[in-house]
């Protein structure tokens, strides 16, 4: 076998194919992904490659490779959407997925599996299962079913959010501030979403976290505080009327008419926090 042909069959063995190296970001498809999302698949690679692509459409993905952690990270975080392989360690996907509906889940379960068989596609849906993505498929199909998902369960979102004078397009990821485009990292638009989605309440650092963020979030870092500091400056910069707010020991909130009172004109730092240094006790004197 030829080098190119090894390489051809190794990728078709990872159960994934795909046209030409490019950042899903750069393709033009209808955004319609909720916030976060746990991948449970046991090969490393095909984990990473969903993983990432994902991540560059602004999802947050936690990732398990077992059954079993698949059922602990569900227990302990609220997921938008699961997708779920079948031949996983420990328990298969057809009992992650009958103990996840067991125990009241109610999220889209999407399931992933190298077998085509008939039965495997039955069994899968009869234990809880939305939809079934037979291996291998292309990244894009991958994307259209979760959309799919979304709107068979009612929550797809809007093509467009509007707040005041400032439009995210989801399709096209892009948002404006009175005519004028406003350019964003995939991370400050999945928080600016999420922000505009819930405009008009209180928004936690936890309830942020929980949404954008994944199990890789240091709680106690000052991370949230610099995404919003950025956000705000790239959306309020040039308007008289800001629209992200921070309220003092309760979180932010995204809208006009916000009392200013009970408002803070931003957060004191813009940059990651650095760890605390500690400074070495002094040697003592032996004269």
């Amino acid at each position: 076998m030829t080098p190119v042909c090894q390489s051809a069959y190794k990728k078709r063995r990872m159960g994934i194919t795909r046209r030409r190296q490019v950042s899903h970001f750069l393709v033009n498809l209808p955004y319609d992904a909720r916030m976060r999302l746990l991948l449970v698949e046991d090969d490393a690679r095909i984990a990473r490659f969903v993983a990432k692509g994902l991540r560059e459409q602004a999802y947050a993905v936690d990732v398990s490779e077992t059954g079993d952690d698949a059922l602990y990270q569900a227990a302990i975080n609220t997921y938008d959407l699961v997708i779920l392989d079948v031949m996983i360690p420990g328990r298969n996907g057809f009992e992650v997925c009958r103990e996840l509906r067991k125990s009241g889940q109610r999220m889209p379960i999407l399931m992933l599996t190298a077998r085509d068989a008939l039965e495997d596609r039955i069994t899968g849906l009869d234990h809880g299962a939305d939809d079934y993505l037979t291996k291998p498929f292309e990244f894009r199909e991958l994307l259209a079913r979760l959309r799919a998902l979304l709107r068979r369960s009612g929550e797809l979102r809007p093509a467009k959010i509007a707040v005041a004078d400032l439009v995210l397009d989801t399709a096209a990821q892009s948002v404006c501030r009175a005519g004028r485009h406003v350019t964003l990292t995939a991370k400050e638009y999945g928080l600016l979403e999420y922000l505009a989605r819930n405009a008009g309440r209180v928004v936690g650092r936890a309830e942020i976290a929980e949404h954008v963020w994944d199990e890789t979030f240091d709680p106690f870092s000052n991370l949230i505080e610099v995404y919003v500091n950025r956000v705000r400056r790239k959306i309020d910069a040039d308007s008289t009327k800001p629209l992200l707010h921070t309220r003092r020991g309760s979180g932010y909130f995204f809208g006009p008419g916000m009392d200013p009172e009970s408002a803070d004109a931003g957060d004191e730092n813009d940059s990651p926090r650095p760890r605390a240094k500690t400074t070495p006790p002094a040697r003592k004197s032996h004269a």
